[in-house]
């Protein structure tokens, strides 16, 4: 049985083994894939894994062996699910690897908003501190995070590990989802309509899936809603809102900064508006790729397709 890694560079860039799932048959692994090579790449292949390299109806329909297409990520927008629904063709994800480590750079973002540590970590080696006639010096404002309010879109695994730890800094939490689940067990917690969500934030973090009512969310009209002392969080996808808008209402001081891990458009053209924004972090997608949690994606991604092989399918997306 032929195998296809069409993209595996992200998540093994070495570090990892790929003896899982080579177990399972003759594996061909594959850093990048450019979508003129995919199909005679993956001519007889029953079993595909691609992380973001897109299988669309064109070419899925040129490829007739196929059985099985493992998405190396949450995220399977890369893959026309109807088409290959179909064809009879199943879609994995991979749900829940990556939940500690995208919660960790969430606040690693929010807190880099809030104390600037590597600027004045360069400040003190330029001599700065050395030069100062005070014991201490800040170059920029210092926000404490106790009793402020943390606004969170989407309330799934990730949202609420996010609401755990800003209620361990003593943030009230309220967030906005499709569905309320029961957060009884929560203090300074509540539920709220979107446009309520980010008129009372000082931090709005986003974290929903990307789906065509999703997409651009986070634009002009929205952003306007905000508190102009409101910071705004971006590690969950790109699309989710609108990178002019965003540069402009970071220039204007509609608000008063953002940390985001994910652009509308990966890798990003050079021109991108938010690379000259104003109190404006990014970082290049790197939320998820702490090694404990690809270690992870690559045991679920052996786990989906042996249980596709035993009759047993798990984490189908397409059913």
């Amino acid at each position: 049985m032929k195998l296809v890694v069409l993209d595996g560079y992200t998540l093994n860039p070495g570090d990892l083994s790929w003896d899982g799932i080579k177990q399972f048959g003759d594996l061909q692994v594959h850093d990048r894939t450019p979508e003129s090579q995919i199909v005679e790449r993956c001519k007889g292949a029953e079993i595909i894994f691609t992380n973001k390299t897109p299988l669309r109806e064109h070419i899925l329909e040129q490829l007739p062996d196929l059985k099985y297409i493992g998405v190396l990520a949450t995220g399977y927008n890369v893959v026309d699910v109807d088409f290959a629904k179909k064809r009879g063709i199943m879609v994995a994800n991979i749900p829940g690897y990556g939940t500690a480590s995208v919660v960790q750079m969430t606040f690693a973002l929010l807190l880099e908003l809030c104390q600037h540590v590597q600027s004045h970590s360069d400040s003190v080696f330029k001599g700065d501190w050395a030069a100062s006639p005070d014991f201490c010096y800040w170059n920029y404002p210092l926000v404490e995070l106790e009793g402020k309010t943390m606004g969170i879109i989407g309330f799934g695994m990730i949202g609420q590990k996010v609401a755990d730890v800003a209620g361990a800094f003593g943030m009230n939490v309220i967030a906005y989802s499709r569905s309320q689940s029961n957060q009884s067990h929560r203090k300074n917690f509540r539920w709220t309509e979107l446009h309520e969500l980010l008129t009372d934030s000082d931090v709005v973090s986003i974290h929903c899936p990307l789906f065509p009512e999703t997409q651009g969310m986070i634009n002009k009209n929205t952003l306007k809603l905000m508190k102009k002392t409101a910071f705004f969080l971006n590690t969950s996808r790109g699309p989710l809102m609108v990178d002019q808008d965003l540069a402009d209402a970071l220039n204007a001081g509609v608000i008063a900064g953002a940390g985001i891990d994910v652009l509308s458009v990966e890798p990003p053209s050079a021109d991108n508006p938010l690379f000259k924004a104003k109190n404006c972090m990014i970082t290049p997608h790197i939320a998820w790729a702490t090694k404990e949690a690809r270690g992870r994606l690559m045991g679920i991604a052996e786990n989906n397709l042996s249980s596709f092989l035993n009759g047993n399918p798990v984490n189908i997306v397409n059913k």
